[in-house]
């Protein structure tokens, strides 16, 4: 894959699979705006990726919950090299672990402080619904473009305890990926939806059952949306791509 001349943004890149997906983008030569709430970090990887060849990056302060931090990332990207020919939206998380929730405490869905939940539902729903509305308006102009948004298969399974996560990943797997393909159809803009399973980008994620007996690797997740975003992707529109192992397939009994 050659993505040389080509600009992405990638939220939540300080770590993970955002990280990984704008190193990957880079050394494929491509240009890329690695966005992410942690300054110190994000700055650090920002480095180390311009310090190999390939595509140059570019660092900017960006919480996903914020429209105007959101048209700031975009402003940048286009400051910079003057397009956007991808947007890959990885930020999020469970609500309940990411703010740090006390399980014991907070035993039960209804007892757990609604601004737990508040906080998931705009990081994981309204960022890639913000990221959408800023940089549709780019890729209109350039009349192409593609935005991949990153579901779960919990937007499948659903959650009893941690309820926003599954709610906001099915509102992006199968509303909101839906509804700009249909937009941008006529500007030449795509949408994707990749959904993973278990991913080893935590020890817990083994624990996982899928049909093929593992958790994921993040390169395969990534290796996925470059392909998407490659030449060889381009009939690819409007769906929703579990790579999950099978995990969706398998019997209940199994799961």
């Amino acid at each position: 894959m050659d993505f040389t001349g080509k600009v992405a943004i990638s939220t939540g890149a300080a770590s993970g699979m955002g990280l990984l997906f704008a190193q990957n983008f880079a050394a494929l030569g491509g240009n890329v705006l690695l966005c992410d709430v942690n300054e110190t970090v994000l700055q650090e990887k920002v480095a180390e990726i311009n310090a190999k060849d390939g595509g140059r990056a570019v660092g900017v302060i960006c919480d996903v919950r914020d429209y105007a931090q959101v048209c700031a990332a975009r402003d940048r990207a286009v400051s910079e090299w003057g397009r956007i020919d991808l947007v890959v939206n990885f930020a999020g998380g469970t609500a309940y672990r990411m703010r740090g929730v006390d399980r014991e405490k907070y035993s039960e869905f209804p007892d757990v402080p609604i601004d737990v939940f508040d906080w998931g539902l705009d990081v994981n729903l309204k960022g890639p619904f913000y990221f959408a509305h800023a940089v549709l308006k780019q890729m209109r102009e350039q009349k192409e473009g593609l935005i991949v948004n990153i579901g779960s298969i919990m937007g499948v399974e659903g959650e009893g305890y941690g309820m926003e996560y599954p709610t906001a990943k099915a509102g992006v797997m199968y509303g909101l990926t839906k509804c700009i393909a249909q937009y941008g159809a006529a500007y030449g803009i795509r949408c994707v939806c990749v959904s993973p399973g278990p991913v080893l980008t935590r020890p817990n994620m083994a624990s996982m059952p899928t049909l093929l007996g593992r958790a994921g690797q993040p390169q395969e997740v990534v290796d996925l949306v470059l392909f998407i975003a490659s030449d060889k992707g381009q009939f690819i529109n409007g769906d929703n791509i579990m790579i999950d192992g099978g995990r969706s397939a398998m019997p209940r009994e199994w799961s």
